[in-house]
Order: structure tokens, then C-alpha cells, then sequence
């Protein structure tokens, strides 16, 4: 999580913290609290944690324990020689909980576990890189099987989802140059590294998902029409490409916009958000729509709506445009073709 030491020495955060590092160094800004639980242990037992702690390679200072009037629960505050975003203060708190605190509770009989703001963002920045894969993998999976069930093809939500998951890398790259500093963090005002918020690749994947599949289904939806009405793939990729580009270049157009005003904010966290989403935006409305989205369909041409008949009888059938599947198509398919064989051009009364 970037600490208060990100930013422009406009924002009196920024100052507080950097007077705080040269007058008491940089873990100061965030202390580490050791809560010991001293039931059944002796009177000397959160001396003696303290005593450890302060011994450990990386620990600045240890403040005396603050005991509880009723002598069975303390704190110790313990001030690291790294700022709360280094790795080295990561490497610290679990170095305190799996190495240093198990002997001296088993040496004292006390309980003690490591806590603070800082060793929370570490755990939750654990949590949540642990299951954004899991988070992405059930969104790409569902959509999977609702853009099968609306289109009716394999290979087009397969396309779908490989898509999407391109633009999103793409910010991701991008985001993660701009937080290393360099030419491009500093063009938007990141003159050094900083970290990326754990919460931030989570929230970027859900509004960037949703924005990129909404211009796959407003572009598909038209390339179908035009392919269960004339049974021609070439032509309805063309014709679709063309009746949707300028509504999806004009909508890309304003959330481009509005997401590059973030980059114009002092916070560090705002303007990586903003170049992220700008980017994918940019590069989902541009190269993957229209561009790669068209070149692949043309290329497999009526293969794009290919779904076996198996398949096809679990799927539920999402009729969109409400005009009950293609004439003559025996299981409402796209094309006017079984689902396992080749599409057949549909008669155009």
C-alpha cells in the first residue's frame, strides 16, 4: 500500500511524513504493535517479548510494553528502520511472526500476535493477490457460457474472453510501468517508485470488464444480425464493424476522457487508476475492437458460429434481438445450420 511519503510536497501529508522520517526515521510513520496476551504467563513476560524484538535485525527501536491495569494484556510498539511501503518492512513483519515471537512464547507461556495498519495492508495485500486469479478466472469462465448462450458459438466467447483479458493486461503493464517511476511515471507526476494499492488491480479488472465486454456485445450483437440475415460471415463482419465503430469510438472517446482527468489529481493511487483505465479503454476500443476482433472473424469466417449439437441442447437459449433463432435453423442457432455442421446461408424472404 503507498504510504504518505507518494505525492507532491504540496499535500501536507507528504510533508508530515518526510519531517517524521529525518527526525525519527522512516518506520516511525508506521510502527508495528505487538499485542501480548499474558494470561497464565509471567510477570516479566512482555519484558522479555520486547527484549526479543528489539534484538531483531531491521527493528529500529522498541518502545517499554503498555500494560493493561489488570496485568493480563500488553502492547509493544516497534518501530522498523524502513518506511510502511519498502519490502524490507513486509520481510520484517513475517520475520517477527514466524520466527522471532514463536520462541519467546513458548519461552514466557504469553500470546502474542503482530498488528498495526501497516501489517494489516501487508495481509491484506496477501489476500487479495492471493484470489484476483480467482476472482478473474470465475468472471472470464461465466461469461464465457452467458456470451455461448446469447451467441450461440464457441469460438466467439472463447474470442470474447481472450480479448477482454488482453486490454486488461495492457493497463496492467502500463499501471505497472507508471508506478516504477522513470519517463512515464514522471509525466504524470510519480517522480519515484511506488506501489501499487493491493485493492487497485481488483477494482480495475471489474470496471474494465464490464466496459470492454459491453463494446464486444454492442459489436457482436450487430455482426450476428447481419450473419443470421444474409448467411454471408465476410460481409456481416464488415457491415457490423462498420454500423457500430463510431458509437463505440465515441463512447470510448468519453470514458477515455474521463478517466484521464484522474492522472491530473495528487493522488498517487488516483492518477495510477486513471492511466490504467484509460489505457485499456484505448486499447480495447482501438486495436481489439476494431481491429483484432474484426481480423479474427474474418479469418475464420463461418467457423466463428460453430457449437456442437451437445452442447448445444445444455446451453440455455438467450434470444436478444427476440426474433426466436434463425429461420430454418433447427436448434436456433446462428447461421441457419445444425449446430455441429457447417452453416448454410439462410434464404432471405
Amino acid at each position: 500500500m503507498p504510504d504518505a511519503g507518494n505525492g507532491t510536497d504540496d499535500l501536507t501529508s507528504k510533508r508530515a511524513y518526510d519531517l517524521v522520517s529525518e527526525r525519527y526515521g522512516p518506520g516511525a510513520n508506521g510502527p508495528l504493535l505487538v499485542a501480548v496476551d499474558l494470561a497464565g504467563a509471567g510477570p516479566d513476560a512482555a519484558e522479555a517479548i520486547a527484549g526479543d524484538l528489539a534484538g531483531t535485525p531491521g527493528v529500529a527501536a522498541v518502545v517499554p510494553p503498555a500494560v493493561n491495569e489488570a496485568g493480563d494484556a500488553a502492547v509493544v510498539t516497534v518501530i522498523p528502520t524502513t518506511g510502511p511501503q519498502d519490502e524490507a518492512t513486509e520481510d520484517l513483519v513475517h520475520t517477527l511472526r514466524d520466527d522471532v515471537l514463536p520462541p519467546a512464547v513458548e519461552a514466557t507461556g504469553a500470546t502474542a500476535w503482530v498488528g498495526g495498519t501497516t501489517a494489516a495492508f501487508i495481509d491484506d495485500s496477501e489476500q487479495m493477490a492471493a484470489r484476483l486469479p480467482l476472482l478473474i478466472g470465475g468472471v472470464v469462465v461465466l461469461s464465457f457460457v452467458l456470451l455461448m448462450s446469447v451467441f450461440r458459438s464457441i469460438v466467439v466467447a472463447l474470442k470474447a474472453a481472450v480479448m477482454n483479458i488482453l486490454s486488461i493486461g495492457a493497463a496492467y503493464g502500463v499501471m505497472a510501468v507508471a508506478a516504477g517511476g522513470g519517463w512515464l511515471g514522471g509525466l504524470i507526476g510519480i517522480d519515484g517508485a511506488t506501489p501499487v494499492p493491493e485493492w487497485l488491480p481488483m477494482m480495475m479488472f471489474a470496471v474494465l470488464f464490464g466496459l470492454s465486454m459491453d463494446y464486444e456485445v454492442f459489436l457482436l450483437s450487430r455482426v450476428r444480425e447481419e450473419y443470421v440475415r444474409t448467411g454471408d460471415n465476410r460481409s456481416a463482419v464488415a457491415d457490423g464493424l462498420a454500423a457500430t465503430a463510431r458509437v463505440i469510438t465515441a463512447a470510448a472517446a468519453i470514458m477515455i476522457t474521463v478517466f484521464g482527468a484522474f492522472v491530473l489529481e495528487d493522488a498517487v493511487f488516483l492518477k495510477l487508476a486513471g492511466l490504467g483505465l484509460a489505457t485499456a479503454v484505448l486499447v480495447d476500443a482501438t486495436i481489439v475492437r476494431l481491429v483484432l476482433v474484426p481480423a479474427t472473424m474474418e479469418l475464420l469466417g463461418d467457423r466463428n458460429w460453430w457449437l456442437p449439437r451437445w452442447l448445444d441442447r445444455l446451453l440455455p437459449h438467450v434470444d436478444v434481438e427476440g426474433g426466436g433463432g434463425a429461420p430454418g435453423s433447427e436448434t436456433a442457432g446462428v447461421g441457419g445450420a445444425p449446430a455441429d455442421g457447417e452453416p448454410q446461408p439462410v434464404p432471405v424472404p
